[in-house]
């Protein structure tokens, strides 16, 4: 979750205009030719870049995400124009160098910790793109202090949870929520957003299996778990696109997007094909 810093700076009371989707009021000093130049920038899709946050970085070259690109490439040439980012690596591929660079800016407009983890936020894309494109459907997570089931999670997560729960005549049982670290196997899953863990005791197996094609079908990356993983059965789920989410987390989400299971091996993902869904997230569920 992103905050202005400081309500008095131009690039804030541009940001706040562009956020709002309201015109942005040009001094008549510009005149037209200038009006017409603020009207014809880029436009990045902010979904978009953060699904490239997640599955580029681990990649082992620098290919990019089908549909990602051009709104990659804006951000980094922004970057670049900041001095943050090199030419050869403005690429349309938001690797570990994107990563760094974004966190950069974030920092140098006061943003720290979770804040300044190199994903963009609506405030710092916003201000990124001041004078030089305009920022499309912006994803949030909302309050972090929400919860579902008595476990902290931010808003975005309870919305997609709560949606997931209508789909079955059962209810989901969090054991873990986000924005904690204290479940060492965990591996740092569950440090940031849009992470929780599920219990799945009470459900038969095809129960659990249609838990995680319902999780699935509104945005989440979710996994059964079970012994044979080294882990009790509980179903893991990371809503994908979640700005705040951490890195391991950020990861697991390469993993399903490439059809593994999210764990430190790298398997096959073992969900049967009945229960699988077309990669999403909750903003485009929504859209239908």
């Amino acid at each position: 979750m992103e905050w202005p810093q400081s309500t008095q700076s131009r690039r804030w009371l541009l940001s706040r205009g562009l956020t709002a989707g309201a015109a942005l009021a040009l001094p008549v000093t510009l005149g037209a030719k200038a009006a017409s130049a603020a009207t014809a920038q880029a436009t990045v899709d902010m979904e978009q870049v953060l699904v490239a946050c997640q599955v580029d970085p681990p990649k082992p070259n620098t290919d990019t995400t089908p549909g990602t690109p051009a709104h990659v490439t804006a951000v980094e040439q922004a970057l670049r124009a900041e001095g943050l980012l090199v030419p050869g690596q403005v690429d349309g591929h938001y690797g570990t160098a994107t990563l760094s660079a974004y966190a950069a800016w974030q920092r140098s407009l006061g943003f720290t910790g979770i804040d300044a983890n190199g994903v963009p936020g609506r405030t710092s894309l916003t201000e990124l793109g001041a004078g030089r494109f305009t920022v499309a459907n912006i994803v949030t997570a909302g309050s972090r202090t929400d919860s579902y089931g008595g476990r902290r999670v931010n808003t975005r997560t309870a919305t997609m949870l709560r949606a997931a729960d209508q789909m079955f005549s059962w209810s989901l049982v969090l054991t873990q929520g986000s924005y904690t670290s204290d479940n060492p196997d965990s591996a740092g899953t569950h440090d940031g957003g849009g992470v929780v863990d599920i219990s799945v005791s009470a459900l038969t197996t095809t129960q659990r299996w249609q838990t995680v094609r319902a999780l699935r079908t509104v945005g989440f990356a979710a996994w059964l778990r079970t012994p044979s993983d080294g882990f009790a059965y509980h179903i893991h789920a990371n809503a994908i696109s979640d700005p705040d989410m951490s890195r391991p987390a950020r990861n697991q989400v390469h993993d399903y997007y490439f059809g593994r299971n999210g764990l430190a091996n790298h398997a096959a993902d073992n969900t049967p094909q009945a229960y699988r869904v077309p990669f999403t997230w909750w903003e485009r569920h929504q859209r239908g």
